[in-house]
């Protein structure tokens, strides 16, 4: 008998169309590696993590989830994070974040962001010290699961932090393989180039670009170099801003934190959501295909009974069709939710205001612009300096 064999397959899909599945993740969480015996200062180094690329270019134009905006407040924030991070780990001196190159400093990591849903998170990363050489590149990827937030909650620690911790070990494990006469070596390099910058007449001379591009030191200046000194209470003064730019970057940090991770676990949760909500809808719209092509072949057919189950199972079939768009409806609706969110999140950032002694200044996205005029006002101090 036909119609059986046309209604129990309907019932067996419809079945399988219902039946969803969670599937819950943990993640290992990769612990710091802190450096037990304190470092004597000479043999410390200054790292200087450049604001992270927020990898607009690699967002899939189809992509209506991934708002510009938050990508680059994203950007700051990672950056701001493995700071943090990296300071935490005892490897370091000053640890800080600055907008470039032009902040002279021993090691600088260079961050951009490959991936960010609140699920994953994938980021590559470069290391180069201040002679130009490159230390480090590799790209780093992390997927949590949903406990990774209650943790957040339960820990105060960044769901994704187990990234952040990769990289500092990483680095860590590269810079304690340096001998301390290549660590003193940078430590020159970096004051030389500082020096090279505010006079370049009297201190160009003292390095020398090899074959590969890498600064060396040609000569060293005599220990009780007056201009030198002088040039090194300037420098003194150039980490003072910068460590104001550090208030800046950490106000925004903690301001951002609070929207982001519910951001980031709304987004999180969303997705997991959408993800179900497309199976069902392939499925349904599958199934109510097969059901309506049985139930027309059925329909012609010359047994009445049969004609009766195609008719159901055309009608069954339509209806999980129907069922399939409805479904792919709720899913635009959940997209939509993700860009309210993000844009909410982006409500949230506002630019800061820095006071210095002489000056305010209003820090917006253009952070680097307003340090090369802090830089020049100090070539100006330098010069009046000199010329007293």
């Amino acid at each position: 008998m036909i119609f059986p064999r046309i209604i129990l397959p309907l019932f067996a899909i419809l079945l399988l169309v219902g039946c969803g599945q969670t599937v819950i993740r943990t993640t290992a969480h990769t612990p710091l590696d802190v450096q037990a015996d304190g470092i004597p200062e000479p043999q410390l180094l200054d790292l200087a993590v450049l604001t992270f690329d927020p990898g607009l270019d690699n967002i899939d134009e189809n992509d209506e989830t991934t708002l510009p905006e938050v990508r680059n407040a994203e950007a700051l924030f990672m950056a701001s994070r493995l700071a943090d991070t990296l300071q935490r780990s005892g490897s370091w001196g000053a640890v800080r974040v600055v907008p470039g190159k032009q902040v002279i400093m021993d090691v600088y990591v260079e961050g951009g962001i490959l991936y960010s849903d609140g699920e994953t998170l994938e980021l590559s990363i470069e290391v180069t010290d201040t002679s130009d050489n490159v230390w480090h590149k590799k790209k780093y990827k992390e997927v949590i699961g949903k406990y990774a937030y209650e943790k957040h909650e339960q820990l105060d620690r960044d769901p994704f932090q187990g990234i952040f911790n990769r990289i500092a070990n990483d680095l860590a494990a590269y810079k304690n393989k340096l001998s301390t006469a290549r660590i003193e070596e940078l430590r020159a390099v970096s004051g030389l180039r500082f020096a090279r910058d505010f006079a370049p007449d009297a201190y160009s001379s003292y390095l020398t670009e090899g074959s590969n591009g890498n600064i060396r030191i040609f000569r060293l200046p005599a220990d009780n170099d007056p201009t030198l000194a002088r040039i090194n209470s300037i420098r003194e003064r150039d980490y003072l801003y910068v460590d104001t730019l550090q208030e800046y970057y950490n106000a925004f940090s903690r301001q951002m934190d609070v929207p982001y991770q519910t951001w980031r676990a709304l987004s999180y949760d969303e997705r997991l959501s959408l993800r179900e909500l497309q199976r069902q809808y392939r499925l349904r719209v599958l199934a109510g295909i097969a059901t309506v092509i049985g139930g027309v072949i059925a329909a012609g057919s010359d047994s009445g009974a049969t004609q009766l189950g195609g008719i159901v199972a055309a009608s069954a079939g339509g209806m999980l069709v129907k069922s399939g768009l409805s479904k792919k409806a709720e899913a635009q609706i959940h997209i939509e939710g993700l860009l309210e969110l993000g844009e909410s999140l982006e409500m949230e950032l506002e630019p800061r205001i820095i006071e210095l002694e002489d000056r305010t200044i209003t820090l917006t996205g253009n952070v680097e612009a307003q340090y090369q005029q802090w830089k020049q006002l100090l070539k100006e101090i330098y010069r009046a300096e000199r010329e007293q």
